[in-house]
C-alpha cells in the first residue's frame, strides 16, 4: 500500500517549525508522502518549501489550494519555486474550495468545472515550458517566469463531481479525494477520471483518496468522536453530495475505525476501488490521546513499510 499523512495542525504550544520536524519524521518512518491543507492558518506552499530542504524523499502536497483567490500565474511561479527547493517532490493539488468560503472573500463562486480546466491549464502550461498564452472563456493569460532549477510539477485537482473528474483526467495528473467513500471510488471517481485520462491519450491518473484514521478496539466510541470532530463537512454541499451517494448520513461516520486488522481490511478495500493512494487523517479516541495518536501511527507506518 502506499500511504501517507495528511497532517499540517501545529500542537498547541508548539513554534510554527515543529511542522517541519514532523515531515521530517515521517519521512524517516517511511511514509510516501506528506499532505497539508490550505486553510486559514499558516501558507502551506511555504512550509513545504521549507520541508523540502529538510527531507530528500517524501512527496510533499497540498490538499488542497483554493483555487479563487490566486491567479494561476502567481500560483504556477511559487509551485515552481517550491517545487525547486524540494527537488521535484511537490504535488501541488488545487480545488474551486466552496462558495461560501470564496463568497465571503468577495468573490463569485462561477462555473467551477470550467474554471478548473482553464486553471489547470496555464498551471500545467507555465509549470512545463514556464511560459503560456492561454485565451479561454474565463482566462486570458500571456506570461512567464524562469525560475532557477525549474522541472514539472504534478496537478492533483479535489474532483468530485462528474464534469469535475472529466476536467481533472483530461488536464490534470489526477484527483485528491476527501470525504469520499470506497463504494463512491469505485463507482464513480476512479471510472470517470481514468476514462477521461484515456480518452484525452494522457497517463492514467492518480486517485489520492484522503480519509480520516483510528486504530481503537471500540468501533463505536471512535466513530462517535470522528462525527464530533468533523460534523462540519456534512452541511458544504459539494461533500453532501458525496456523503449521501454512499449513505452516510453524519460526514465522521466515512472514517476508517477498529482494530489493526479491521483497519488493514478497510484501507486494502480502498485500494481495491481504484485509490493509488490513502493520505491518513489521524485522530484519537478514548481517554489516552498520545497513545491512541500512536497505535494509529505504528499501523499506517508499518502498512507503509510493507508497501
Amino acid at each position: 500500500m502506499r500511504i501517507g499523512i495528511y497532517g499540517g495542525n501545529v500542537r498547541r504550544g508548539k513554534p510554527l517549525s515543529s511542522l517541519v520536524d514532523e515531515i521530517v519524521e515521517k519521512e524517516q518512518e517511511g511514509f510516501s508522502s506528506y499532505w497539508t491543507p490550505q486553510v486559514g492558518t499558516f501558507d502551506a506552499l511555504t512550509m513545504l518549501a521549507l520541508a523540502g530542504q529538510a527531507t530528500s524523499s517524501i512527496e510533499l502536497g497540498t490538499a488542497v489550494v483554493p483555487s479563487y483567490p490566486r491567479h494561476p500565474s502567481a500560483l504556477a511561479q511559487q509551485a515552481a519555486t517550491v517545487n525547486a527547493l524540494c527537488g521535484g517532490r511537490l504535488v501541488l493539488g488545487v480545488g474551486p474550495s466552496h462558495a461560501p468560503g470564496i463568497e465571503a472573500l468577495g468573490l463569485a463562486y462561477d462555473r467551477p468545472a470550467r474554471h478548473m480546466r482553464e486553471y489547470v491549464t496555464v498551471l500545467k502550461a507555465l509549470g512545463a515550458e514556464g511560459r503560456v498564452d492561454f485565451q479561454g472563456d474565463m482566462y486570458q493569460v500571456r506570461t512567464g517566469f524562469a525560475c532557477p532549477d525549474a522541472r514539472p510539477f504534478t496537478v492533483v485537482v479535489s474532483a468530485l463531481a462528474p464534469l469535475m473528474l472529466r476536467a481533472a483526467g483530461e488536464v490534470a495528473d489526477g484527483t485528491v479525494t476527501w470525504m469520499v467513500g470506497k463504494n463512491t471510488i469505485a463507482a464513480n471517481t476512479a471510472p470517470r477520471i481514468t476514462a477521461a485520462a484515456a480518452n484525452a491519450n494522457r497517463d492514467a491518473p492518480r486517485v489520492i483518496v484522503g480519509l480520516p484514521v483510528c486504530v481503537h478496539d471500540d468501533k463505536a466510541q471512535a466513530t462517535a468522536r470522528a462525527v464530533q470532530i468533523f460534523q462540519g463537512y456534512g452541511q458544504l454541499p459539494n461533500y453532501r453530495r458525496q456523503l449521501d451517494a454512499e449513505g452516510i448520513d453524519q460526514a465522521g461516520e466515512i472514517a476508517v475505525v477498529g482494530n489493526e486488522d479491521d483497519v488493514t481490511a478497510e484501507l486494502e478495500a480502498y485500494f481495491e476501488a481504484g485509490a493509488t493512494e490513502v493520505i491518513a487523517s489521524v485522530y484519537p479516541a478514548g481517554n489516552d490521546s498520545r497513545g491512541s495518536f500512536a497505535r494509529t501511527n505504528a499501523l499506517l507506518k508499518s502498512l507503509a513499510a510493507a508497501g
